[in-house]
C-alpha cells in the first residue's frame, strides 16, 4: 500500500493527540495483548513527552513518545500499516533528536523485537516482573557501534 503520510510533533505538556493515541494503543492491545498500560498512567507519561506523530489524512496511524534522554515510552503503528515502513520512520525521527536511544520490549512480544534488532538495538539486560502484570521485559539499546548519524542513514536506508 502506497501512502502519503505526513509528521507532526507534539511537545513535552501538549495533550494533541494523545486520545487518538490512547486508541491505537488499545486497538493494538486488543489484537496483540501488549501495551498494557494504565489510561491514567499512558495520558502522563505521553503529556511528559516529546510525541512524533505519523498521520494520513489527519488520523494518527503511527507514534513514538520519547523522553528527554532519548528512551522511547511508546512506539505504536496501527495494524493496517505495519510493514509500510513508518516505525522504521518514527525511530529514524527519534534518532534526529538524541545521543542515544533506548526502550524496553516484553519478552514475549517477538515482533517487536524482530523489529528493533532489524534497526539494529541491541538486548542489554532482561528485567524479571517489569510490567505492572509480571511481564518481563528486555532493556533494548540503538546499537553502541558507529555514530548517531550513521544509525539514522542506516534506518532511513533500510
Amino acid at each position: 500500500m502506497s501512502v502519503n503520510i505526513d509528521s507532526r510533533v507534539v511537545t513535552s505538556g501538549s495533550d494533541d493527540f494523545v486520545d487518538e493515541a490512547w486508541q491505537l494503543k488499545e486497538e493494538i492491545n486488543d489484537s496483540v495483548g501488549v501495551l498494557k498500560q494504565r489510561h491514567s498512567f499512558f495520558t502522563d507519561a505521553y503529556r511528559r513527552s516529546t510525541v512524533q506523530l505519523s498521520l494520513q489524512e489527519d488520523e494518527l496511524i503511527g507514534f513514538a513518545a520519547v523522553r528527554r534522554d532519548g528512551y522511547i515510552l511508546f512506539l505504536a503503528v496501527s495494524p493496517d500499516y505495519q510493514g509500510e515502513g513508518i516505525g522504521k520512520r518514527l525511530i529514524a525521527r527519534v534518532a534526529q533528536e538524541h545521543d542515544t536511544i533506548t526502550c524496553h520490549a516484553r519478552t514475549t512480544n517477538e515482533g517487536a523485537l524482530q523489529f528493533y534488532e532489524h534497526l539494529g538495538f541491541e538486548i542489554k539486560r532482561r528485567i524479571d516482573n517489569y510490567y505492572e502484570d509480571g511481564g518481563d521485559a528486555y532493556y533494548l539499546k540503538l546499537g553502541s557501534s558507529g555514530s548517531i548519524a550513521d544509525k539514522i542513514s542506516d534506518l532511513v536506508r533500510r
